[in-house]
């Protein structure tokens, strides 16, 4: 009797101490994700109307910074496909850069500098993204806590929000933009000092009774599904970036005066790291396919609700439809890649981003491109929310015909 009491106490430690480890490793993906994407990514955007009221770029000349950190995300999307030895190594070679990146957004004042520093930092932010997610959604399944998989995408929410709102104090100080990329630095230095040991240490292997198995479909069928996805999903990355490019400048133009233009793309930070914590608690069983055309819709309606009504209300509402869905599709995406390929998915993973980056590359340029004919971002929003439908389209044929197959 006291052996098995004694069993089972040391069981309920290990589960308890498994439970602990899980929780390290999805915050610390979180954290991750916040330097990578929300700081090396997306600071650029609450920035870029101090930079344009600092007169050292214009609207155009913002959109290429901008077209050039896509760039540099497709960039680095390919090379995680090739690039081989320990995810943690690169993690932590991408968080270093991140620092030292944004730091040199502060220190030079030199547009043509900007654009090399801004597409390195999107080489960074693919590969942390990419090996971080990997990496923290393997040991998940390892620790056989996948369901933490969603509060890894929380972190780019988290760094919206913080970004965002640090934004909106600097611009009623009247900061200089340089002064909010240093301090992004320091922020994303802190962050990192943080997670640092969680990805210090060796690369961890899969034993093959925690490995995941990759969804047993015919081959042809795998590679229709793949190439669906692929599709779907750089639909996605020209959807929604013009909007979480221009959305302060967008509102800018519609409020003039305002105070709540600042405060808008804080909003969207919360409701990304909302919906992707809210990801987390959706049935298992449901189909990723489905989840993602949901997104997508939901995207498209906030696009098409800013432009009929580009008020308070209009703004904040689109604002909440298109940060719900953002981490969440990718989320659904990774999954809907682990599903098709398994643990062997990392290649898929990359290529998945690469295309997505795709999407983001034209979006800025092609809005920049239709604001100067017509005098404001209508236009180039509705094509948006146009691919947006088309992606949830595709997907949802997908899902059909893999239900057809199956029956």
């Amino acid at each position: 009797m006291h052996e098995a009491q004694s069993a089972a106490a040391v069981g309920i430690a290990m589960k308890m101490e498994q439970h602990r480890e899980a929780w390290r490793v999805a915050l610390a993906g979180a954290l991750c994700l916040a330097v990578a994407m929300g700081i090396g990514r997306f600071a650029f955007t609450p920035l870029l109307p101090m930079m344009l009221h600092d007169g050292v770029i214009d609207l155009t000349a913002g959109g290429w910074l901008a077209t050039a950190n896509y760039l540099g995300y497709f960039i680095g999307a390919l090379l995680c496909m090739v690039l081989r030895g320990s995810a943690t190594r690169f993690i932590r070679i991408g968080l270093a850069a991140t620092v030292l990146l944004t730091l040199g957004m502060g220190l030079w004042q030199s547009p043509g500098l900007w654009l090399v520093l801004r597409t390195l930092a999107g080489i960074a932010s693919a590969c942390t993204f990419v090996f971080a997610s990997g990496w923290c959604l393997q040991r998940l399944a390892q620790l056989q806590a996948p369901a933490l998989g969603g509060i890894i995408y929380c972190g780019p929410g988290l760094g919206i929000l913080l970004t965002g709102l640090a934004t909106s104090a600097m611009v009623s100080h009247h900061w200089k933009a340089s002064y909010g990329w240093l301090s992004y630095a320091l922020l994303a230095l802190l962050l990192t000092a943080i997670v640092w040991r969680t990805f210090a240490g060796p690369a961890v292997s899969l034993t093959p009774a925690a490995a995941a198995s990759p969804q047993a479909l015919p081959p042809a069928q795998i590679v229709r599904q793949t190439r669906g996805l692929t599709t779907a999903y750089a639909l996605a990355g020209f959807g929604y970036i013009i909007t979480a490019t221009f959305l302060p400048v967008i509102a800018r133009q519609a409020l003039p005066g305002s105070s709540w233009p600042d405060l808008f793309w804080p909003l969207f930070g919360i409701s990304v790291s909302l919906g992707a914590w809210l990801a987390t608690h959706l049935p298992g069983h449901w189909d990723n396919r489905l989840l993602l055309a949901a997104c997508y819709l939901l995207q498209a309606t906030g696009i098409l609700i800013g432009v009929a009504s580009p008020s308070v209300f209009g703004f904040a509402l689109g604002s909440i439809l298109l940060g719900l869905p953002f981490t969440a599709i990718t989320l659904f995406a990774m999954r809907d890649a682990r599903r098709l390929r398994g643990d062997q998915a990392r290649s898929l993973m990359g290529l998945l981003t690469a295309t997505y980056g795709i999407g983001q590359i034209v979006g800025p340029p092609l809005a920049t491109r239709l604001v100067q004919g017509s005098g404001n971002f209508t236009s180039s929003l509705c094509v948006a929310a146009f691919t947006l439908a088309a992606g949830a389209g595709l997907l949802g044929l997908m899902y059909r015909e893999s239900r057809q197959a199956q029956a």
